[in-house]
């Protein structure tokens, strides 16, 4: 059930369960609140600079009290976060954020340099703090791009906006113990409250039943925050449809139809702030398929889509653990994502730079192959065939119908192209979730858009294609990041 929780009382509830048991560091140089602080990145694949923007003081911190130096090292920037008397890294996170995808587009590359509004989530210091922002630099080390001084004592209160409500969908303790999902509502009006609450409440289950969240559901909250649009639905520009919400969404993200983001990080923020987070999936009201994920930086899904649900999950992989995606058929609006010369970062792919060590050998089925033969290239072939009939079959119709083919003709010709994708499908499900690697875990090529260079662990996976589990690595990774905020 959904609890309602208005946006004053939430912060006098706030305030009463942060008190809980910290490592001596936390107690040593911050405070039960968080420091939010908004930065303009901008520039382009080869150049970026980084400005301040603004500072909030927000009550509680939701984050871990005891992980305070980030060791996935999942994410292609770092924050740092440095005490200013005794030189000592009190705080750190790996992200990826808009700017850093837009790097890789083709205007990035070009040159062409743009602004993206980030923000970044830090215990609220006792004093005077170095805050410095690093990028993984060409060999896949960290070099800084971005350092200022911070005085907690300059810092301003939030603002809260009473339009904002909070509900909650799951409630198992402090915080600070927990990790805390935030759905955030858009494209949602006034009057289409209650299908938010239903939509939380839905993806709410969604999520936990769905391994390693379902054995894991003790270790979690769920939270949603709902400020109403104008409009329904969310901007899409190919279609010139342009309406008002709440925080601006749109697909044709980087001219990618299906792409769902938004670049008014401020906004998100501002709302977001109602409530503690740890994640941010957003949830827009719409019925097209749609979505996208940045690791420590937020997701996006479509409600309304029948794959809504694989939407959500696939997503919250991107945002929550900084999962690659597996897929390398579709077409995307990045050019060299990944660089083939480093080992990713991303704990599900790898460039099998030391087959004899990959990076989860831990996991390695007995006796598999690395790298592990899985008729890829039939699989290619299918893919192919399957996704160029509808073009394949107008033309050959066109033809049909120029030389006066009779009808029985025709239906002839539709006949045959539909028992040929029908083939193909049934070969692809059966060989994909049926055949002999069911259940393996080994070294597929074919991963992060690359159909050579890249492995992925598993010949099927959530992060792969549709389907309806992680894949052991995949679910290796987000138990450890569970972990980051639970103990």
């Amino acid at each position: 059930m959904i609890k309602k929780i208005g946006h004053i009382a939430i912060f006098v509830m706030l305030t009463a369960i942060f008190v809980q048991c910290k490592s001596n560091s936390f107690e040593q140089y911050f405070t039960d609140d968080t420091l939010r602080i908004d930065y303009f990145h901008t520039g382009d694949a080869k150049s970026e600079t980084v400005q301040i923007e603004k500072k909030y003081k927000y009550k509680g911190w939701s984050g871990s009290a005891t992980y305070l130096i980030d060791t996935l090292n999942h994410g292609g920037y770092f924050y740092k976060v440095t005490d200013k008397i005794s030189g000592k890294t009190i705080y750190s996170k790996y992200f990826n954020s808009f700017f850093m995808e837009y790097k890789s587009t083709s205007q990035g590359v070009k040159g062409v340099s743009k602004k993206y509004h980030e923000t970044a989530l830090i215990p609220f210091p006792k004093s005077t703090i170095e805050f410095s922002l690093e990028i993984r630099d060409e060999k896949g080390g960290l070099k800084e791009v971005f350092k200022t001084i911070i005085d907690p004592n300059t810092i301003e209160q939030n603002v809260v906006d009473p339009e904002v409500q909070v509900f909650t969908s799951l409630e198992n303790g402090t915080p600070s113990k927990k990790a805390d999902i935030l759905f955030v509502g858009e494209g949602y009006t006034k009057e289409e409250s209650e299908k938010f609450q239903r939509d939380l409440e839905r993806f709410t289950n969604t999520l936990f039943s769905t391994e390693p969240f379902k054995t894991n559901k003790e270790f979690f909250n769920v939270r949603g925050v709902f400020k109403p649009s104008v409009d329904s639905g969310v901007d899409e520009p190919r279609k010139e449809i342009d309406v008002n919400t709440a925080i601006s969404a749109t697909f044709n993200t980087f001219n990618s139809a299906r792409y769902l983001l938004t670049e008014d990080n401020r906004s998100l923020r501002d709302i977001a702030g109602h409530a503690p987070y740890d994640a941010i999936a957003i949830m827009v009201n719409h019925d097209r398929y749609g979505g996208g994920g940045i690791y420590n930086f937020y997701c996006v899904f479509t409600t309304n889509n029948e794959q809504s649900d694989f939407l959500l999950l696939h997503e919250f992989g991107h945002s929550f653990v900084g999962l690659a995606d597996e897929y390398y058929s579709s077409s995307t609006g990045y050019t060299d994502f990944h660089n083939l010369q480093n080992e990713p970062f991303e704990p599900n792919i790898t460039a099998l730079k030391d087959p004899t060590n990959v990076k989860w050998k831990h996991l390695l089925s007995e006796d598999i192959a690395v790298p592990t033969e899985w008729q890829k290239m039939k699989y290619d072939s299918l893919e192919i065939e399957i996704r160029n009939g509808a073009s394949k079959l107008s033309l050959h119709l066109d033809k049909l119908k120029e030389n006066a083919a009779n009808e029985a003709e025709i239906e002839r010709a539709k006949n045959e192209h539909s028992t040929k994708i029908e083939a193909a499908r049934d070969w692809i499900n059966q060989h994909m979730e049926e055949g002999e690697f069911k259940g393996k875990v080994g070294v597929f090529e074919g991963a992060g858009y690359q159909g050579k260079g890249l492995y992925r662990p598993a010949i099927n996976c959530i992060m792969f294609k549709y389907y309806t589990d992680y894949c052991p690595v995949c679910q290796d990774a987000i138990k450890r990041t569970i972990n980051t905020y639970s103990n």
